[in-house]
């Protein structure tokens, strides 16, 4: 009985996408005991991870070192997936044309529907708009199984937060199940590696509460966004406005600005709900303008930067750039959807040339329509620093040292609010 055999830790686990969300929930699980198979198509990935180094910086080569091979194995053969019990999906949701692409999903059901079996249980992690499980995974296996009675499928949203240090065993899990006995045994699953497990209703529910988080925090940085602009237009300071409005303890929660969006998640997610509200004749206005606001900053950026040569009575064409930062956040080596790619992009095209320098992404990868394989990150030295006209602060890596980069650049633009306690006549606040 699978109940048993979670509860006994004598399930076979099957983790499909060995990315941000897939490659820790696989250590979380074998630390708790389970055998977890890991399954992934890059073959550079799975070759690491059979030689227990990390690709990501979330996880430690020491993470993976200390995993039993017995425990997790890494794996591209589909067969493997009728000696499985659980089956966690922990697959991209990209846009395509700013529409859901959900061709990952279909591909790997489409993979492995030959290799299931009766009692096994399948959760979707991956970020979609509410009524994607039914659609993309119950609706293909009714024909095939008795759903909630010999086959059980869930939905639990993914809740990592890359480079956030914080206990994912304390974050709180949601889950929800086509039956109730499919909620019951998601529910005993993620309790093994959650404290918190909240059981939702139904599925869309839950799929919706994703959606909801990331809306929320799309729409509150286009806000702070959209007030950056209003604030540099009035020559105010609008970090110092936020330090001031979050000294009230209610009503208020900070958020702050910065160039642009990035990641797989709040760029991305608002617009699958937009999509699908469309669906039903609704038209999300505001989630569509928090989407233009925050996807506009790039060219603001870059928009301030050529105004301030021209102020100068200088111009921006033949200047030498060099972007701190690539990833989209700080602390991590992920450049998906990264507003820095936007940046260089737009710059080259204004004839400037462009470096980078990034502790964390030693070259850039082809990224959409992006094509910038030839960048290498340049190391961080006085002697680069003096070399460019100006450097533009787009990613605040702990690992940067203020000090250096102060005394030696000759102009910075900050998008981060990174030299906050540094001011100083060569820093520009954008």
């Amino acid at each position: 009985m699978l109940l048993n055999k979670i509860l006994e830790k004598k399930s076979k686990i099957g983790v499909f996408g060995l990315g941000y969300i897939g490659l820790p929930r696989c250590i979380q699980f074998a630390k708790k005991n389970f055998k977890v198979l890991g399954f992934d198509n890059d073959r550079k990935k799975l070759e690491k991870l059979k030689n227990k180094k990390s690709y990501l910086t979330t996880v430690q080569n020491k993470d993976l070192i200390a995993l039993n091979k017995s425990k997790f194995f890494p794996t591209n053969d589909l067969k493997l997936v009728k000696t499985l019990d659980i089956i966690i999906i922990c697959l991209p949701t990209p846009l395509k044309n700013n529409k859901p692409d959900l061709s990952y999903l279909r591909k790997t059901l489409k993979s492995i529907i030959q290799y299931l079996k009766e009692d096994q249980l399948i959760v979707l992690e991956s970020t979609s708009y509410p009524g994607t499980t039914e659609e993309e995974i119950i609706r293909p296996l009714k024909s095939k199984f008795k759903i909630g009675k010999n086959f059980f499928i869930c939905f639990s949203p993914e809740r990592d937060d890359p480079g956030r240090l914080i206990d994912t065993y304390k974050i709180n899990r949601l889950i929800s199940g086509k039956s109730s006995k499919c909620k019951n045994l998601g529910s005993k699953l993620y309790k093994q590696i959650f404290k918190n497990v909240k059981i939702m209703n139904t599925i869309e529910e839950a799929e919706m509460s994703k959606i909801y988080e990331n809306v929320y925090r799309a729409i509150n940085i286009g806000l702070v966004n959209e007030l950056k602009k209003i604030c540099h237009k009035m020559n105010i300071d609008f970090f110092k406005v936020i330090e001031g409005a979050k000294t009230k303890p209610y009503g208020f929660k900070a958020f702050y600005p910065g160039p642009g969006l990035g990641g797989h998640c709040i760029p991305i997610d608002p617009f699958y709900l937009t999509w699908k509200a469309k669906k039903f004749g609704i038209t999300s206005k505001f989630i569509e303008l928090s989407g233009e606001i925050n996807n506009s900053m790039p060219n603001w950026i870059v928009l301030n930067i050529e105004k301030y040569f021209k102020n100068t009575k200088s111009q921006i064409k033949n200047k030498k750039a060099l972007i701190l930062g690539v990833a989209y956040k700080k602390n991590i080596n992920d450049t998906r959807e990264a507003p820095s790619l936007k940046i260089i992009d737009l710059l080259i095209k204004k004839k400037c040339k462009v470096h980078y320098s990034d502790p964390y992404i030693k070259k850039l990868k082809k990224f959409r329509n992006y094509k910038f394989q030839n960048l290498k990150s340049i190391n961080l030295s006085k002697k680069n620093l003096k070399f460019y006209d100006f450097v533009v602060l787009v990613t605040d890596h702990d690992k940067f040292d203020k000090k250096k980069i102060l005394n030696n650049a000759k102009l910075i633009f900050d998008t981060r609010n990174f030299f906050k306690f540094n001011k100083s006549d060569k820093v520009i606040s954008l």
